[in-house]
């Protein structure tokens, strides 16, 4: 915890807002998308469904493969506390949401389906996208799967498998969006980035949740900026962009959000 708060006050000390990023493309995604004060519709249906798990007293015998949670260190969780503690924030939640539809992302991979707040949420900003979501938790996967249907969630692949072997039978694939959410650790975080380089496109997304988690994911946000794929990277402290543009000079930003 305190490794967090002191990147956070060096984060608020480097970060800045649109003013003073000269590229058109992060400044177009900065004003219309991070800091559109639009009230969608969909966020009430965002806030219904983190309300009726924050209800759900189902108890769930969870199995971590990665990092874990920092607030919930039992195995057996009650779902109610998942989603208070453990899972996306609304704010993540409807950011997340305005990204998919600022972006019109059609394939998306998210690693780490937990509650499927996220997958919810990027389900809702393009409800023609086509999701892929992996979990490597067979009993949260069921849970959420039960939960998905009662609510009607369409489009969503469910693939309940260890990130690492899953991604061996992706490489074929192409995806727009690629959501990191299920393990916070270093040498794991640069596996899966190495391994789903094969998927991407020119217009491909990248982001990576909790990038100050600890030092060693850090290192790995560090390295990932430069590798020479990479060309532009949002820093917003809870998450980290990546983009490919081609046509994109490489620049890193720090942006508050």
């Amino acid at each position: 915890m305190w490794y967090q708060i002191f990147q956070y006050f060096k984060f608020l000390y480097k970060s800045t807002n649109q003013h003073g990023v000269h590229s058109p493309f992060v400044y177009d995604l900065i004003t219309k998308c991070f800091y559109d004060k639009t009230n969608y519709q969909a966020y009430k249906t965002i806030s219904e469904y983190r309300k009726e798990l924050k209800k759900n007293k189902t108890q769930i015998a969870v199995t971590d493969l990665g990092s874990g949670s920092q607030k919930i260190n039992s195995k057996i969780r009650c779902v109610s506390k998942m989603a208070k503690y453990a899972g996306t924030t609304h704010f993540r939640a409807k950011l997340i949401y305005r990204i998919v539809a600022y972006f019109k992302n059609e394939n998306i991979l998210e690693l780490g389906t937990s509650l499927g707040i996220a997958t919810q949420a990027m389900q809702l900003g393009n409800p023609k996208s086509h999701i892929t979501t992996i979990e490597g938790c067979p009993n949260l996967l069921a849970f959420t799967k039960t939960i998905f249907l009662k609510n009607q969630v369409s489009n969503v692949n469910f693939v309940n498998a260890d990130f690492q072997k899953a991604l061996k039978t992706l490489n074929n694939n192409s995806f727009d969006l690629v959501f990191f959410d299920g393990n916070h650790q270093k040498e794991s975080t640069l596996q899966y980035f190495n391994a789903l380089l094969p998927t991407i496109h020119n217009d491909s997304l990248f982001i990576f949740d909790d990038i100050y988690w600890s030092k060693e994911m850090t290192e790995a946000w560090e390295i990932i900026k430069q590798h020479p794929k990479v060309t532009v990277t949002i820093n917003t402290f809870y998450w980290g962009f990546v983009f490919f543009r081609s046509e994109q000079i490489k620049e890193h930003f720090t942006i508050r959000v």
